[in-house]
């Protein structure tokens, strides 16, 4: 097998996560003009963002298990086509309750995105390259937000906003026919139990402290992504004055930080020796986290250009936080449960962004974006102690009797 051909699962993974993000930034990018013309408040705004994700934490362990069990082929079959089918609906929605119907439909089929991604990798990468190719599968997520407002916008200019949406339920049908292509490698179609990477050979438990610091440094250090994915556009054209055609002209900027984080934290963890992986993945956690915190100065100054700055550094160190949790999950436990672990790490995720993403609408909504922000801001904090406090010195401790 050719290293191109090695890498060619990864890179179709990449484009079905790039396809899912086009998907859920899609609202994201046409709030401004969605709100306007439905009446639509920024808090219901924010429960139609929880109803997507409460459906995506309960579905991310779900098709973690079942592509575990099943395979990864049919498995990512059927999810893409769900999600299409409710990423158009979008287009016939008019009002709260069929915006939330609709979003929780695509939560629930693009609950397969990570699941499938990181299953994927570790059925057809060798334990070497692995961090890198989880970060080219996870990375069409933040290239999906790249590249959202310049294929979207024109789209929503010329046709309106509802044939964007029609538009990304085209794009899912047409990654269907490369998957059935693709998915046809004995690699892929032949489910494996892979080798663990550290000495650890055991099932994920929700009883094992090593799970739940995963989860929460997941979650809570991925959470600035929330607030830049699903708020910046409200940010630049209610507080900065920016029109929906420049929101749409810059907004690709931020999330090429997220882009650019997952390949650089990915190369360092693959970098990290074995042996004292726990503790140096400890030690780029710490940095994410403390670099994470000039976000919350984003609403005390009236600079566009540092406002987009601040959003792209604060993806580019979230992405890292992804990266760099989902490295130490696969490093303890065995890889063969690499697809429910996915789905544990982006359903915890999810359910954070269900409960803040209200809170953020309504601080929208009173004009409290310097309240929003420093939430955001100190949330990875938050979990990289969590994190910490299970794996002082590097070693994780295994039982739940030791908190």
């Amino acid at each position: 097998m050719t290293r191109l051909s090695l890498w060619i699962p990864a890179a179709t993974m990449l484009l079905v996560s790039l396809i899912s993000y086009i998907d859920r930034n899609t609202l994201a990018l046409l709030a401004p003009t969605i709100l306007k013309e439905t009446g639509l408040s920024a808090e219901q705004y924010g429960f139609v963002i929880s109803a997507f994700s409460i459906a995506y934490m309960f579905s991310n362990p779900l098709w973690g298990r079942w592509l575990d069990r099943f395979g990864v082929r049919l498995g990512m079959i059927v999810a893409v086509t769900v999600w299409s089918l409710a990423s158009a609906s979008h287009a016939l929605a008019a009002g709260f309750i069929s915006f939330a119907v609709a979003r929780a439909i695509l939560g629930f089929g693009e609950g397969a995105t990570f699941p499938g991604g990181l299953r994927v990798v570790t059925q057809t990468l060798p334990a070497r390259l692995r961090a890198r190719g989880v970060a080219v599968a996870y990375s069409g997520g933040s290239l999906g937000s790249v590249i959202t407002p310049l294929i979207i916008t024109p789209v929503a200019l010329a046709w309106g906003w509802r044939a964007a949406f029609l538009f990304t339920g085209t794009i899912g049908v047409a990654w269907l026919a490369i998957w059935i292509m693709v998915s046809r490698r004995p690699d892929i179609r032949q489910r494996h139990e892979s080798s663990p990477s550290a000495a650890v050979v055991e099932r994920p438990r929700f009883r094992d402290p090593r799970l739940w610091s995963y989860m929460i440094a997941y979650a809570l250090g991925a959470l600035p992504l929330a607030l830049v994915i699903y708020a910046a556009a409200l940010y630049l054209n209610r507080v900065l004055g920016a029109s929906q055609s420049l929101i749409g002209a810059v907004l690709w900027i931020p999330p090429l930080g997220w882009e650019a984080g997952y390949f650089f934290w990915g190369w360092l963890s693959d970098r990290l020796p074995s042996e004292k992986k726990v503790a140096g993945l400890g030690r780029l956690l710490a940095v994410t986290a403390a670099f994470s915190l000039p976000l919350a100065l984003v609403p005390w100054h009236t600079s566009f250009a540092l406002a987009m700055f601040q959003m792209f550094v604060a993806m580019f160190l979230a992405g890292g936080f992804i990266i760099l949790t989902v490295s130490y999950a696969t490093h303890v436990y065995s890889t063969a449960h690499s697809g429910l672990l996915a789905g544990l790490g982006a359903g915890a995720w999810s359910a954070a962004v269900a409960v803040v993403m209200p809170v953020f609408g309504r601080l929208i909504d009173r004009g409290r974006w310097d309240a929003a922000f420093l939430l955001a801001a100190a949330l990875p904090a938050a979990g990289y102690l969590a994190w910490l406090a299970i794996n002082r010195d590097g070693s994780p401790r295994s039982s739940l009797s030791w908190l």
